[in-house]
């Protein structure tokens, strides 16, 4: 996702993680107008899930570090 920082992503991440929390005590949660419930839980699963992934991306990204490697076969 284009223009989106560590910190914004960072931020989105922990906006879900208390939206599951809240959905897990039985209480509903409020993000963009829209109402989660219990049974929203996959939808907040899946959102966690997203949002951890673009963390963790953008965090490799800042610390310089490149998940490629180059592999010579033969010789």
């Amino acid at each position: 996702m284009a223009g989106i920082t560590l910190s914004q992503a960072q931020t989105q991440l922990d906006t879900w993680l208390a939206a599951s929390l809240a959905v897990a005590a039985g209480q509903r949660y409020m993000i963009a107008g829209r109402e989660l419930w219990r049974v929203n839980a996959a939808e907040i699963r899946d959102n966690i899930t997203y949002w951890q992934q673009q963390v963790s991306l953008l965090t490799t990204k800042q610390s310089g570090r490149s998940r490629s490697r180059t592999v010579v076969v033969g010789g």
